[in-house]
């Protein structure tokens, strides 16, 4: 089942008290913009979830991150204690799976797993090891791009992933593709290592994202290549704001 909510009980984008000095100015902004739907595609630590966070913000829209359903599903893998090795048992735990996601700050979501917020969970040793073999198997993928889609039917939502101008949102009116260079990449996400407490040096982290490149590029199944309408952004040199901005101006010329 598919559910989508936030606390306040209606949807993000709605109009509630607070809104209402606002509305006149949002409703213009969002007749100037043109892509209802914005995917945005590239490879591990390349800066996917920021871009789209901030993104969402300034366009009011929602911000899906394709990777957290992966690891909420890899979470529940891991509780229901199903082998890595059991491919039916565990597309069959996919389609048996409710998920639910709230939104809990701005633009960004929280998953909910069969009721239970699993959030605080998604960043573990044991869903990272584990979520690129969840995340490969055939039945597990046509499960959740078919949760994918099933949300973006809303509209006005910026999806990252590694296959969402390819795979999941064909026709999105904007497609992205961010780029950056491994040795960059890998600087990035050490930082982020280190600023969680976790201990890891960084050539350990270069050749993991060497590993996880090489197995994102060439899987049978969606492999990682940006879409043939997609828009390339190198993000190397540039600061946050200066690729949201880029960004923001491509969604408003569509």
């Amino acid at each position: 089942m598919w559910y989508y909510v936030d606390r306040r009980g209606r949807a993000p984008g709605g109009t509630g008290r607070g809104d209402v000095d606002r509305q006149g100015d949002d409703d213009k902004m969002e007749a100037d913009l043109r892509a209802r739907l914005i995917a945005i595609d590239g490879p591990v630590a390349v800066g996917k979830s920021s871009v789209g966070t901030m993104l969402a913000g300034r366009l009011g829209y929602v911000f899906f991150d394709t990777g957290m359903i992966y690891r909420a599903f890899t979470w529940k893998v891991l509780k229901s204690g199903l082998l890595p090795t059991d491919e039916e048992a565990i597309c069959r735990l996919a389609d048996e799976t409710s998920f639910e996601f709230v939104a809990v700050q701005g633009s960004r979501l929280s998953p909910v797993i069969d009721g239970e917020d699993v959030s605080s969970g998604l960043l573990c040793p044991e869903v990272e090891e584990l979520v690129p073999v969840t995340s490969k198997l055939a039945g597990v993928r046509r499960v959740l791009v078919e949760r994918q889609r099933r949300f973006a039917e809303r509209g006005k939502v910026v999806m990252a992933g590694r296959d969402i101008g390819t795979v999941v949102l064909r026709d999105a009116e904007l497609k992205i593709f961010l780029t950056a260079s491994t040795e960059e990449r890998a600087e990035r996400r050490h930082r982020e290592l280190i600023q969680r407490g976790e201990n890891a040096s960084l050539e350990e982290v270069l050749t993991e994202l060497k590993r996880r490149d090489e197995m994102d590029m060439n899987r049978p199944i969606s492999p990682l290549r940006p879409a043939k309408d997609a828009v390339t952004v190198n993000t190397e040199g540039l600061s946050l704001d200066q690729v949201v901005d880029r960004i923001y101006a491509l969604a408003s010329d569509r």
